[in-house]
């Protein structure tokens, strides 16, 4: 480790300069967890949502993040000054439209930040210690969708129809069965080339009032159909979207752990319980 307790993470040319995490949202399909608290705030196995993202962030050297907050965005920025005081590079954004807009519009807001590669992160994916290594070392185009399979996919997923080599081909929820082989698990990495065909694509998507409802994945579909997009496998990793209470109680079992320090390294001093 380096003075600072980091561990030393070998970083290309090429390594994400940032980690960009959309937390806006109150996440309403919790309810009533989320009456007065943002998604991003749960504990799952005794921490915040928001902080699992950020120690493994932080623990595979990603040491500058952004955060969209918008929901009770003073409860997100109490939370960042108490828990990550030392750390300088963690900045919040607020974004105004949370409660009329989709994702789109929380990228919009994180838009001047995306001039060199980094990571784009959904504020209710937590992400377990094995799976960032691989992808921060591996870039096969200028955008990488994290994607994971299953036997059969829900409503609710986000649904990726593949070519060959992993080419993404398409993004959306409204995919048929027969079109679906992988779902996005909400974390993408892009590229110097992809960030700035994205940024792009967000700048001139919201020019159109009726896209203020739209996610970013759209976008992400549209430069999928110009061979834009690679698709990330993260199958075996340990992972967890966080959309209703059973999501949670997932999480749950699946992270409860011994929590890490932010060089990732197991605290002897707490061990994490489930709550019964």
């Amino acid at each position: 480790m380096n003075d600072s307790g980091m561990k030393m993470i070998e970083q290309g040319d090429d390594f994400p300069a940032r980690a960009i995490i959309l937390s806006a949202g109150q996440g309403r399909r919790l309810l009533p967890l989320t009456e007065n608290t943002p998604k991003c705030l749960l504990p799952v196995a005794g921490k915040p949502v928001i902080a699992w993202q950020i120690d493994a962030l932080l623990a595979n050297g990603i040491g500058e993040i952004v955060i969209v907050a918008g929901f009770q965005i003073g409860k997100v920025e109490a939370l960042i000054a108490e828990r990550y005081h030392d750390q300088a590079n963690i900045r919040i954004l607020f974004n105004p439209f949370y409660e009329v807009a989709d994702n789109l519009a929380s990228c919009w807001i994180a838009r001047n930040e995306m001039q060199a590669g980094f990571l784009l992160l959904n504020g209710d994916t937590l992400l377990g210690d094995d799976l960032l290594p691989g992808l921060l070392h591996t870039q096969t185009a200028p955008i990488n969708l994290c994607i994971d399979f299953k036997a059969e996919f829900d409503q609710d997923d986000m649904k990726v129809q593949l070519g060959p080599q992993n080419q993404v081909r398409q993004v959306s929820k409204k995919l048929s069965a027969g079109e679906t082989d992988a779902e996005s698990i909400g974390l993408i990495r892009f590229s110097e080339e992809g960030a700035r065909l994205f940024r792009e694509a967000v700048e001139q998507g919201l020019r159109e009032p009726e896209k203020l409802g739209s996610w970013y994945l759209a976008i992400i579909s549209a430069l999928a159909g110009q061979g834009m997009v690679n698709g990330y496998s993260v199958a075996g990793s340990r992972w967890c979207e966080i959309d209703f209470i059973q999501d949670l109680q997932k999480a749950e079992k699946h992270f409860a752990c011994k929590e890490t320090d932010a060089a990732g390294q197991p605290r002897s001093d707490q061990l994490l319980r489930v709550p019964g």
